[in-house]
């Protein structure tokens, strides 16, 4: 059966085919061992659970990182204008969420990097159940200065992520798994 495109997903395509014009995209691989971090997810999953209402999971932690090494590296927090680079002093951070397989949005935690993991984790929380929900507000939606597209809940071994205009870069996360 074929069926109409929806708005959400054609103008996510539309996006992600504009991106893929504007900018060249260039893929770094790396394998990042987990093992701190996930002694400290076990460690406070129960009790995070009970405090917070949803779980702990590593999109936080990471998200942290990013904000940590943007600081190092400010030519990647970094949005194209008319002809110019404009480096960020402050990190919005997007964080890619699915629609149910319909498309994809990127809500973003404006001036993430005054947050620590805690703010994050509920900022990231509220941002995804509002965009499956459609309560995003515009201002939800504009101003990101980088991108994180986590696809390591359905087991991804590696995903090539497209830019998220008019940002310089974005990270893909994918499935976490134990190794000798």
């Amino acid at each position: 059966t074929a069926e109409s495109l929806n708005n959400i997903r054609r103008r996510t395509g539309e996006h992600m085919v504009m991106s893929k014009s504007v900018s060249p995209h260039a893929y770094t691989i790396v394998e990042v061992d987990y093992e701190n971090v996930d002694r400290v997810r076990r460690h406070h999953r129960e009790a995070w659970k009970a405090a917070e209402g949803f779980s702990l999971t590593y999109l936080p932690f990471i998200a942290r990182a990013v904000i940590d090494a943007l600081r190092d590296f400010p030519h990647i927090n970094a949005t194209v204008g008319d002809g110019e680079l404009i480096v960020h002093n402050y990190v919005n951070l997007g964080i890619a969420v699915d629609l149910d397989f319909e498309g994809l949005l990127a809500p973003v935690i404006h001036e993430a990097d005054d947050m620590r993991l805690r703010a994050i984790a509920r900022h990231i929380s509220d941002l995804a159940n509002r965009a499956r929900t459609k309560k995003l507000s515009v201002d939800d939606i504009t101003g990101g200065t980088f991108t994180i597209s986590n696809s390591g809940a359905f087991g991804s071994y590696l995903v090539l992520p497209i830019i998220n205009q008019p940002e310089v870069a974005i990270l893909s996360t994918d499935g976490i798994s134990r190794k000798p």
